[in-house]
């Protein structure tokens, strides 16, 4: 199995929404038996919380079902996720000194987008709807450059 973990500041915008998008490909990819997702935050400012409802409400919009509670990063995490998939470059050095040395997976969101290779994905949190809507586009872009990866990489059917 295949395990996959996005990862921002507080687990309620944009990682738990990296992580619908993500099932949801997975699952339409017909690769569910082989990738599993998960969403953790740097932080513990939102452990147990729901995810914001401005990513429920993109999430929505766009038919993808989303259903998560908050969590904080873990350095056992660095040992369960094969790829771990960072939505900014401060989130990315915080999971480096979590885990005290550098993970094999892991890598920026945004180092699969095509339209903005290495780039942060913006915390829309302070910011309207729009703002999460431009989140999602970039991840939506992300996750299917991401999963063609993993497939090519895994050598997977889908």
């Amino acid at each position: 199995m295949i395990k996959v973990l996005f990862v921002c500041l507080g687990n309620i915008c944009r990682s738990p929404l990296a992580e619908a998008i993500c099932k949801h490909k997975v699952s339409e990819r017909g690769l569910s038996a082989h990738i599993e997702v998960d969403s953790a935050g740097t932080a513990n400012y939102h452990i147990g919380a729901d995810p914001d409802e401005r990513s429920i409400e993109v999430a929505v919009k766009h038919g993808i079902p989303i259903a998560h509670k908050g969590r904080q990063f873990h350095f056992s995490d660095g040992e369960h996720f094969q790829y771990i998939l960072a939505m900014d470059a401060s989130n990315h050095r915080n999971i480096i000194h979590e885990l005290a040395d550098k993970h094999e997976g892991l890598y920026l969101m945004r180092d699969f987008d095509p339209k903005g290779k290495g780039m942060d994905v913006p915390d829309p949190y302070y910011g309207g709807k729009d703002g999460f809507e431009e989140v999602y586009q970039m991840l939506d872009r992300s996750i299917d450059a991401f999963l063609n990866y993993v497939v090519k990489e895994h050598k997977l059917d889908g």
